[in-house]
C-alpha cells in the first residue's frame, strides 16, 4: 500500500489549506485513514482519522477547524484544514492500519506564517 499525500504549502494564519492522500488500493480495503503532524522537535502527534463507516475522531487541538473526509470513488483522503493558526505548522502525514499493518506516507509541509 502507498500513500501520496499533497497540498501542503504557506498559508497565513486565518487561512485554509486541504490535504490530500491518494492511496494505492481501494481505500474500502482499509480499515483507518488518518492524519498526523510532526512540528520540529516535537514527537509526531495524532490530527484526525476516519474509518471505514466514516466515524472520525479529532485532536481537541484541531476540533471545529479541521475535517477530514474520504472519497472512495478516488480512494483519496482529505483534510480540511481551516483558521489555520501559527502552531498548526508542522509536516503533516497521511496515515493508514489495514491489512494487519500499519502505512505512512511520505510528508508535506505545512507553514502558517504572515
Amino acid at each position: 500500500v502507498q500513500l501520496q499525500a499533497s497540498g501542503g504549502g504557506l498559508v497565513q494564519p486565518g487561512g485554509s489549506l486541504r490535504l490530500s492522500c491518494a492511496a494505492s488500493v481501494s481505500i474500502d480495503s482499509l480499515n483507518l485513514m488518518g492524519w498526523y503532524r510532526q512540528a520540529p522537535g516535537k514527537e509526531r502527534d495524532l490530527v484526525a482519522t476516519i474509518i471505514t463507516r466514516g466515524s472520525t475522531v479529532y485532536d481537541d487541538s484541531v476540533k471545529g477547524r479541521f475535517t477530514i473526509s474520504r472519497d472512495n470513488t478516488e480512494n483519496t483522503v482529505y483534510l480540511q484544514m481551516n483558521k489555520l493558526k501559527p502552531e498548526d505548522t508542522a509536516v503533516y502525514y497521511c496515515y493508514a492500519w489495514g491489512r494487519n499493518q500499519g502505512y505512512w506516507g511520505q510528508g508535506t509541509l505545512v507553514t502558517v506564517s504572515s
